[in-house]
């Protein structure tokens, strides 16, 4: 593929991973594939070669096990459980077993066998729609490599030899690659390959490393030491930036750099409007040290404490113990404040063991969340029992994701009462009256708000899957990405209905999608009578800023006028307008 004129100033979109906007140059990471070709082993060298490969098995995980531990040190021990995904890739017996196998039928070199072997793996995952399941394939990728350097006899390079500051532009990388950098000398990364949910995003997160994935053929239109521009925020990378560009990005990182400054300053201060409405800002995180940053920001508790990440970190469920021992770390930190724990909200290829082989042409519409939890009674109690446990300090609510009518909620809330008893019979202490709440991110739950309301504690709209199943847009569909637009007039209007569905039952209504941390939106929430925000930890000091400088009631009037409003262009376009009025034409930049 040609290469970019040097005067040509282009674009790259992919998916933020981690925010922050930085400025460098590009250090290409060209790692090929190693090419490993196959050799014929005599039949006496065959029992040598399987020696060889279960050697290089054990060299491996012993590297792995050296990641983990400083990963542990270094940034905590939650992070360090993503390596034992990678442990339990080079101990499944399956592969490996077949590795052995293929060794004694086809005297093929161990290396040659094993990358055959990993290569059927890959393309069985490849070809899932599940983007969970493809992110996984980075994890197999990087063990295969590291075994396969071990079974070549060539060291494994780390890119802690970088030292001067520069912009890491790769097509993949692995977990063990982030660990090693240095963030005076990793400005930032780029990859083609990854999600945002991925291993390595999690971990650029919790190193302050701003990342874009996603990117696709981003590698093959870059050079080494060009400069590039990588917004982690907006999920963007501008590569040979002009003059007037460079300079417009300099003044927006030093801006935010500025504004982080002074919103720290609001860390003590209480969400509440000029007239006096108190509105809850709290934290959306994925592990228990997420819990840490969140109080830094100042929030008001954990909105979302999204517990899959659990079991993406090890890939595969966590036992009750551990589950309980993560609940409680993560209610004693915030305590007295409050901690809301979703239970898992997986997809049904992520049930392995439990439900067998399950393709799903569309795994957003199939066996998921609550339907995969009631279909499955005695995992889910382990769950249920686990947040219970955990709730002695009574500062836990339990939320269940994807409740589309009362009839599943029902089920829910029996399930939880048999780990109740189970609980009682063995005497073991726990929240009797542990708040139970729904969120509302399908359009038949907001619509049956009012049935919903008399049988939960509070809800929680999920704005990422509301305006997903209300637009019919698949947001990671390139083609149609377009249209996914929370602020359509019929997303609004199911979130005012569900708001005024839980203030008539008397019951506390939060938000904790995206939406939640987008500036634009924040007097139109507050207006519609949100009780709580729940959003990233980065966003609550600009989001408190706004609500501390308006007053409620201009609020709901606020509100009542873009709820008039036909259609998007006209309600973004009032939005910014009225932002503008109060916070400067400087910010509007950002909209537009």
């Amino acid at each position: 593929m040609r290469k970019p004129d040097k005067q040509v100033c282009t674009i790259y979109r992919g998916i933020p991973a981690s925010p922050g906007v930085v400025i460098g140059k590009v250090f290409l990471l060209d790692r090929e594939s190693i090419e490993v070709a196959e050799e014929k082993i005599p039949e006496n060298e065959v029992a040598k070669e399987i020696l060889k490969f279960k050697k290089a098995l054990n060299d491996t995980k012993e590297e792995l096990l050296k990641t983990k531990e400083k990963v542990a040190k270094r940034i905590d021990p939650d992070h360090a459980k993503i390596f034992e995904a990678q442990i339990m890739i080079l101990e499944d017996e399956l592969i490996n077993n077949a590795v052995v196998e293929k060794i004694k039928k086809t005297k093929s070199n161990a290396e040659y066998a094993y990358k055959k072997v990993i290569e059927r793996t890959i393309q069985t995952l490849s070809t899932s729609k599940d983007e969970y399941l493809k992110e996984r394939t980075m994890d197999i990728n990087a063990v295969t490599n590291r075994l396969i350097y071990n079974l070549l006899g060539i060291k494994h390079l780390t890119l802690e030899s970088i030292d001067s500051p520069v912009i890491l532009v790769a097509r993949s990388l692995s977990p063990g690659d982030v660990v090693h950098m240095k963030k005076e000398s990793i400005l930032g990364f780029a990859t083609d390959m990854g999600g945002g949910t991925s291993h390595v995003a999690l971990l650029a997160k919790s190193m302050g490393i701003p990342a874009v994935v996603g990117l696709k053929n981003f590698f093959d239109q870059i050079r080494d030491k060009q400069t590039i521009i990588l917004d982690g925020i907006r999920g963007e990378v501008l590569i040979c930036p002009d003059q007037q560009t460079l300079k417009e990005y300099d003044k927006r990182r030093k801006y935010l750099l500025q504004k982080s400054a002074e919103l720290s300053e609001l860390k003590s201060l209480p969400a509440k409007t000029q007239d006096g409405r108190k509105i809850e800002l709290s934290a959306n995180i994925e592990l228990p040290s997420d819990a840490d940053s969140a109080l830094e920001y100042g929030a008001e508790g954990v909105g979302l404490f999204r517990t899959e990440y659990l079991y993406i970190a090890q890939s595969g469920f966590p036992t009750e113990d551990e589950q309980c021992k993560a609940y409680l770390e993560v209610a004693e930190k915030v305590y007295p404040k409050s901690v809301i724990l979703r239970t898992f909200d997986l997809g049904g290829d992520k049930f392995n063991g439990h439900a067998g082989s399950l393709y799903e042409t569309n795994p957003f519409l199939g066996w998921r969340a609550i339907r995969a939890c009631l279909d499955l009674p005695e995992m889910f109690k382990i769950q249920l029992r686990a947040m219970l446990r955990a709730s002695v300090k009574k500062n836990i609510k339990i939320m269940f994701p994807m409740i589309s009518e009362v009839q599943e909620l029902r089920q829910a809330k029996a399930i939880l009462q048999e780990a109740k008893d189970e609980l009682r019979r063995k005497r073991i202490p726990f929240d009797d009256q542990i708040p139970v709440g729904i969120m509302v991110e399908i359009p038949s739950a907001a619509l049956a708000g009012d049935a919903l309301a008399k049988e939960c504690d509070f809800f929680s709209i999920g704005t990422n899957d509301l305006i997903q199943y209300t637009l019919a847009v698949d947001r990671g569909n390139e083609r149609i990405a377009h249209l996914y637009q929370g602020f359509h007039p019929a997303v609004l209007k199911l979130i005012k209905q569900t708001i005024d569905s839980a203030s008539k039952n008397g019951i506390w209504v939060g938000l904790c999608g995206e939406m939640a941390a987008d500036p634009l939106a924040t007097t139109l929430l507050v207006g519609m009578g949100v009780d709580e925000l729940s959003t990233s930890a980065m966003a609550i000091p600009q989001i408190k800023k706004i609500i501390r400088s308006i007053k409620f009631e201009d609020a709901k009037k606020h509100a009542q006028e873009v709820l008039k409003l036909s259609t998007i262009d006209e309600i973004k376009k009032f939005l910014i307008e009225e932002y503008t009025k109060r916070f400067g034409r400087d910010n509007k930049n950002k909209f537009v």
